[in-house]
């Protein structure tokens, strides 16, 4: 069930210690049974895969001490005390003082197996966590921008890594929030034109009347409020990379003027007769489909099939669930350093619905919950993603869920199946089934 992960169990009354010891190894428990607080310290180290039950009352170093100890050496290991009656009160203070819970004598065995295997539940996800900072602290370069083990997220530092030693243009199309200025910044940062500037211009923050001119710069006296020589965006990224982002919402006029420039590489600054040569990669980032929108005639076409040589195309976050959990833990962690707040418990109950949350808003919108989490604000509104995504369809999103959840498992057990069946409470052939719909490789995981 909880594959090589241990109960380290503490009780001096031999009757109870072997009949609990049964107890939880009946139910699927790996159990290092001790006699005394001495007799554990050996097992507790940093890192180890152990939770801690152990009565209050014991010869020499009591509980309450091993606690102590445990959670100096490593405050992620939960720590459960067994306390007689009348002890509630200690108990309550041992809580307060970083134990995990506490259970009075007597108890039904239930209520031990059912508090061991949460105290287990929470050891493995820290465990996770601190892999997750692990690999967030390893990466370097393009992986610790583009952040994300899914395939796709693979795909696509191979790509911008493959095109950014290249002059060509790009095209990044993406939803909302799915990172793409982060792209572009990559691009250029891979590439040989990363000494000279990026500059990056909203093409729908810009009024219509200006954007002539921040484009393509002006002279003095070009028009009335040209007081002196203004140097435009694409003459001011010249040796480096411009991004257009939305651009989409550019004016028929300057795409027209846009497609020029991209054909020739010269431009001319208004009020000016004079034609500067420009050496720029020109980035273009958008949301729509800028084909469609050319055949409606909101786009214009030749600019969309001048763009279209190298494209980008950057997956919402629904579609690569696995990286939610390393995401989330990037974001928590810069909002802890900005806040200055220690980071919050992740619980596996707010894990799951992370991981059942459709992020309509793709990683801007998980940025925005870490945020949250790390200020003890609202919770997910699940129901409300649900609705947000309503092209997916019910059956589309339980399967995506389904997936993600199996991914989870088998990363928590290094792939090994019969562990992972345990997690998930499915049959092995059920199991073998959902691996070959959902085209999960095991491999990956071991």
């Amino acid at each position: 069930m909880f594959e090589g992960y241990k109960v380290l169990f503490v009780e001096d009354d031999l009757p109870v210690r072997v009949s609990l010891t049964q107890t939880l190894e009946l139910e699927g428990f790996g159990v290092i049974p001790c006699r005394s607080a001495e007799e554990a310290l050996p097992h507790v180290q940093p890192g180890a895969q152990i939770i801690v039950v152990t009565d209050v009352r014991l010869p020499g170093m009591d509980g309450r001490a091993l606690q102590a100890h445990v959670l100096a050496t490593d405050p992620g290991i939960p720590v459960i005390l067994i306390t007689a009656h009348g002890d509630v009160q200690m108990a309550v203070q041992a809580m307060r003082a970083g134990a995990y819970d506490f259970i009075e004598k007597p108890f039904a065995p239930e209520r031990l197996i059912d508090t061991a295997r949460r105290a287990l539940d929470l050891r493995m996800l820290r465990h996770s966590a601190d892999e997750l900072r692990s690999q967030l602290q390893a990466a370097s370069g393009i992986e610790a921008a583009l952040l994300g083990k899914s395939p796709s997220m693979q795909q696509l530092r191979r790509q911008v890594l493959n095109l950014a030693s290249t002059s060509a243009d790009v095209m990044i199309l993406g939803e909302t929030g799915t990172g793409k200025e982060l792209v572009a910044r990559c691009l250029h940062d891979q590439s040989p034109r990363r000494d000279r500037h990026f500059v990056a211009i909203n093409c729908g923050g810009l009024p219509e009347a200006l954007f002539e001119s921040e484009l393509f710069g002006h002279e003095s006296g070009a028009f009335t409020s040209a007081g002196k020589r203004r140097i435009g965006k694409i003459e001011h990224a010249n040796g480096g990379s411009l991004l257009l982002d939305e651009i989409e919402t550019m004016p028929i006029p300057l795409q027209i003027k846009l497609l020029r420039v991209l054909q020739e590489r010269r431009i001319e600054r208004l009020g000016s007769n004079e034609e500067q040569l420009i050496n720029v990669r020109f980035i273009a980032a958008s949301k729509s489909d800028l084909k469609e929108l050319g055949e409606r005639g909101q786009f214009r076409s030749d600019l969309y099939y001048r763009l279209n040589i190298a494209t980008l195309m950057l997956p919402p976050l629904r579609e690569r669930r696995e990286d939610i959990p390393l995401l989330f833990e990037h974001f928590v962690a810069q909002a802890c350093k900005r806040y200055e707040r220690e980071a919050p418990e992740l619980t596996p109950d707010k894990l799951r619905d992370l991981m059942a949350h459709d992020w309509p808003g793709n990683v801007r919108e998980i940025r925005n919950a870490a945020d949250r989490f790390v200020l003890a604000l609202e919770d997910l509104d699940s129901s409300a993603a649900m609705l947000a995504v309503p092209d997916l369809g019910l059956a589309r999103q339980m399967e995506m869920v389904e997936k993600a959840l199996i991914e989870q498992a088998l990363r928590r057990t290094g792939g090994k199946v019969p562990a992972a069946m345990e997690l998930l409470g499915t049959p092995r052939k059920t199991l073998y089934d959902k691996l070959h719909r959902h085209g999960i490789q095991l491999d990956e995981f071991r």
